[in-house]
């Protein structure tokens, strides 16, 4: 709908992990790496992790589209499976064709494995979402690596998910694939100076001529509310310029972004640390207004009670006084 207005070709901020809008940051140079030497050393398993929106299946994508053209590769996208399904979908996936069951799964798993050794072609499973795998398909999955030859893996295991994972690989039940998996890398959102960069990248792939649709305040205030996470910089930097098309804002502010995050509910994670600051500090203070040190407490006390026991001995006399101040001078002194 905006394209005409600020002069693009395509969309440049959809969410669809399309390969040609890859901004390469340090992080995710990092993690492309990472799969690279992973995919060309034959390491096996590899683990790629990263909060929502940070960008891993569009890495993961890259990666594919830059694998030689006979590589044979098995991408499962939702593994909220059971085993039986996950040996189907992989067998599809590699054209084993229809199986049995397990034994049938595994006999020409070995076959086709042992067949693209032969003639020299890659084989890579790729794992997306791998964070909602069960303990038990995840041990199905590292029983596939137990296919191998003396010289190397006979297939790379890529897992891509959440750091959840992470929790699940430490249980002692998983401590087989966890030593398994020898290369690990967790991506980090983008930082203020990359969230800039990324806008600017995406715009000038998307056909823009003006590199000032955004401010550079209103770029700032998009990565205050999106903490530099790229799925939300999108959704957040669409919608922005919708509203611009609608006002005819040919520049986009900060206030149009402030008008755009306070619609989407949104709320930047400096604010939200001010005001958690905030409740720690009225916190602190009305403990401390509660009551006054205990050391201060105890010694106000005991100036009570010799005061009270001066005005007993002047009324009784030190006979009556003297062993109740023996006891406390033993008690306090």
């Amino acid at each position: 709908m905006y394209l005409k207005f600020y002069g693009l070709e395509t969309n440049p901020f959809s969410i669809a992990p399309d390969p040609r809008f890859f901004y390469g940051s340090e992080a995710h140079r990092e993690g492309l790496a990472h799969l690279q030497y992973g995919m060309s050393q034959q390491k096996g398993f590899v683990l790629i992790t990263g909060e929502v929106g940070t960008g891993k299946t569009t890495l993961l994508n890259l990666l594919l589209s830059e694998l030689p053209t006979d590589t044979r590769i098995a991408m499962i996208a939702n593994p909220k499976l059971s085993t039986n399904e996950f040996f189907h979908l992989t067998a599809r996936a590699f054209g084993l064709g229809e199986i049995r069951d397990k034994a049938d799964f595994l006999v020409r798993m070995g076959q086709f494995l042992e067949t693209a050794k032969k003639n020299r072609q890659d084989v890579v499973l790729v794992v997306d979402e791998a964070h909602t795998l069960s303990s038990e398909l995840l041990e199905e999955i590292r029983l596939l690596s137990n296919l191998e030859t003396p010289q190397g893996k006979l297939m790379n295991i890529i897992l891509v998910g959440q750091p959840e994972i992470k929790e699940t690989l430490a249980k002692p039940d998983m401590r087989a694939l966890n030593q398994r998996i020898t290369l690990r890398y967790k991506l980090r959102p983008l930082t203020r100076q990359e969230t800039r960069e990324y806008i600017l990248v995406r715009l000038g792939r998307a056909g823009a001529k003006d590199a000032e649709i955004f401010s550079m305040p209103a770029i700032d205030r998009i990565f205050d509310y999106t903490g530099g996470i790229p799925r939300m910089i999108n959704i957040l930097a669409d919608k922005a310029m919708l509203t611009g098309f609608v006002k005819d804002i040919r520049t986009i502010d900060e206030k149009t972004i402030d008008e755009c995050a306070q619609e989407m509910e949104m709320k930047p994670p400096a604010e939200e640390d001010h005001h958690l600051q905030s409740r720690i500090a009225i916190g602190t203070r009305r403990s401390r207004g509660s009551g006054k040190p205990l050391g201060f407490r105890l010694a106000l006390m005991l100036c009570i009670i010799l005061i009270i026991l001066a005005a007993m001995a002047a009324y009784w006399g030190r006979e009556v006084i003297n062993p109740i101040l023996s006891i406390l001078s033993e008690r306090f002194f």
